[in-house]
């Protein structure tokens, strides 16, 4: 319900704004959409296969269910990756590349990302890799037990590891350690200056939130990939089942964490998110005080 509801919050604004949006906004819309995605074409079967304590459908709804959250999960991962490098070229030269990151570079950019993460979710259905359910019963994905003693399968879980996961990782950490790095260089020039120029806060509030989005999404799905290749370096029996199952609700939590971060950090947001309250039928109360400008604004959505 978070997720679908922040997401499509989300979604309505850019639509309301598609002719403000800059083009790096293109891939904070993108990552909506992933996680909307993920949201509608998974978790109600999940929910489902749980109030019943088995898998609901059979092979065909469990290969869908996998393929889906492999597609979902690396375009998420790449779109992060993408959201890096952007901020890290916007802010190391903000004059010549900023003009050359077009609405059209970003679109082609994102195509890219959503056939990358379709060939290798069709991977596992040509022959290279598996799907299969998770040991707890009642989810399915990637079938990590099965690899253990297969190279075809092992081949295919070291290439997606580095290339889905490993290099998009290092690719964002060094982003953000750039731009870090070039953040600190440029206020100790500025050290001397009373007032920080309007231009670079709002540059370290930017870079800031795609940190807490990254880090949020990594986090999230880092005990998850622990967990699995345990079961590939060991057999199906190591772990518990409620050790497989904590991960992966974990991990499926990171769809949910983007809206509130947005609406922590964009003004625009918070002003569009007000506006919608009248045709969703969300009551939005501030709770704050006229003589101290640092008490707290809470919000409660209610509808």
């Amino acid at each position: 319900i978070l997720t679908i509801l922040g997401n499509s919050a989300v979604l309505a604004t850019a639509v309301k704004r598609s002719s403000l949006l800059k083009a790096p906004e293109l891939l904070t819309v993108n990552l909506a959409v992933a996680d909307v995605g993920m949201a509608l074409s998974m978790y109600p079967l999940a929910i489902a296969s749980a109030w019943n304590h088995a898998w609901l459908g059979g092979d065909a709804s469990c290969v869908y269910y996998a393929l889906m959250g492999f597609l979902f999960g690396v375009c998420s991962m790449m779109t992060l990756c993408a959201m890096a490098v952007i901020r890290f070229l916007v802010t190391n030269s903000f004059k010549s590349n900023s003009n050359k990151i077009t609405k059209n570079t970003v679109c082609i950019l994102i195509a890219f990302i959503w056939l990358y993460s379709l060939l290798w979710a069709i991977l596992p259905l040509v022959g290279w890799g598996y799907y299969g359910p998770e040991p707890f019963g009642i989810s399915c994905t990637i079938a990590w037990s099965k690899f253990h003693n297969s190279s075809n399968g092992f081949s295919f879980i070291l290439s997606m590891f580095l290339l889905c996961t490993v290099l998009p990782a290092l690719t964002i950490a060094a982003c953000y350690l750039g731009i870090a790095w070039k953040v600190h260089k440029a206020y100790q020039e500025i050290q001397n200056i009373d007032r920080i120029p309007n231009a670079a806060r709002l540059e370290k509030k930017l870079t800031l939130m795609a940190v807490l989005i990254s880090v949020g999404f990594l986090s999230s799905w880092t005990p998850y990939a622990a967990a699995s290749f345990w079961s590939v370096f060991n057999s199906g029996d190591s772990l518990q089942p409620v050790v497989t199952l904590l991960p992966c609700l974990f991990a499926k939590s990171s769809t949910a964490y983007n809206p509130f971060i947005y609406y922590v950090f964009s003004k625009t947001f918070r002003c569009e998110i007000k506006k919608l309250q009248c045709c969703c039928g969300w009551r939005v109360h501030y709770f704050s005080s006229d003589s101290s400008a640092e008490n707290p604004v809470s919000m409660m959505w209610s509808g």
